[in-house]
């Protein structure tokens, strides 16, 4: 098969870091520009920043340069702070580039959104409404993303919650549409940004709620459970910071009278091995973290209790591999016609 020229917009980062790790190991890849922030005001041996890859790769990190990221690459990955790949994907689209972008600024359909859930105007409304931007949750949209130019990639918590509850409301067995959320992460989902509050001393021992039913993943878990179903659903989310590297578990309370036997079939039926190689099913066994992180797999387990009408689901990844880096690859995969699972077993 053929040999893809990849760029990573954001290399430096936390998602940037993982995706350097899967796409040296993938056999089509040949990376071609790492870019990062204007801080690296001269280029860097990828060996410096990072020496876990000293004799893997030679390319030096660079201060990004939006012509050159354009003319180097035939698909980029960005996975930069929000707000800044709004600017750098027109003119990657018209050089006739494939985009993954791994921040938000393509996930939500309506520009009227970005100043309630993101903080900023968006730069290419216009974009954003054609329809362009394929929301990548591999598992629902895999025809999409075949033929897609430009994809975004879910937020973290929102692929653990749309994994966790899809299956359940296209089956209809979430009573009246609304169901609660108890999210924990690692500390590498707030990213390498300077926060007082993520120092080790504040966190090690500690478990903190953050942007409770306030969380910029909330919309596009309503947009998505919308565009599936044809259902409005009600959320309530409490993601929370857990003194761990990575990994991601979100417990997902439903009401419902549904059977165990319903509930698994609605699973199995979302998540056949041909088409969800990396979506594990295990029942009523629950996951925890160390079964998920450093692998590309959600796992999902369930326990019913069917004399209170309730359904307890748990949905476990990684949140830079599945969460971040992991499904940029699967897209990746889908988008050049390698099979989905290339790199990332």
């Amino acid at each position: 098969m053929a040999t893809i020229r990849v760029a990573i917009a954001g290399a430096t980062g936390s998602a940037g870091e993982e995706l350097l790790r899967l796409l040296l190991k993938h056999p089509h890849v040949q990376l071609t520009y790492l870019a990062a922030s204007a801080k690296w005001d001269r280029p860097t041996s990828v060996s410096e920043v990072y020496p876990r890859f000293a004799r893997q790769v030679d390319l030096p990190v660079e201060s990004l340069d939006p012509a050159r990221l354009s003319h180097v690459c035939d698909v980029a990955f960005l996975a930069l702070p929000h707000g800044v790949s709004m600017a750098l994907v027109p003119d990657l689209l018209a050089s006739g580039r494939r985009v993954i972008d791994l921040a938000g600024d393509f996930r939500l359909q309506t520009p009227e959104a970005y100043p309630r859930w993101y903080k900023f105007q968006h730069a290419n409304p216009a974009l954003l409404q054609s329809g362009q931007a394929v929301y990548g949750l591999t598992e629902f949209h895999q025809e999409q993303i075949r033929s897609a130019r430009l994809v975004a990639n879910p937020g973290c918590y929102a692929t653990s919650i749309l994994l966790g509850v899809l299956p359940l409301l296209k089956s209809q067995i979430i009573d009246d549409g609304r169901f609660i959320v108890d999210a924990k992460s690692g500390l590498s989902g707030a990213g390498r940004k300077a926060d007082s509050s993520l120092l080790f001393t504040e966190m090690t021992e500690n478990l903190r709620a953050y942007q409770v039913n306030d969380h910029q993943h909330m919309p596009e878990v309503a947009q998505e459970i919308q565009r599936v179903t044809g259902q409005s659903a009600m959320m309530t989310f409490v993601p929370q910071v857990l003194p761990v590297s990575r990994g991601l578990v979100s417990t997902i309370y439903v009401r419902t009278r549904a059977s165990a036997e319903q509930i698994e079939a609605a699973y199995q039926t979302a998540y056949p091995l041909s088409q969800a190689p990396f979506v594990r099913v295990r029942g009523q066994s629950l996951p925890q973290l160390r079964d998920v992180v450093q692998t590309n797999y959600c796992d999902i387990g369930y326990v019913p209790t069917l004399a209170m009408e309730s359904l307890v689901v748990m949905s476990a990844l990684d949140n830079l591999a599945k969460g971040a880096a992991g499904q940029a690859v699967q897209n990746f995969n889908l988008m050049c016609g390698f099979p989905e699972t290339t790199g990332l077993l």
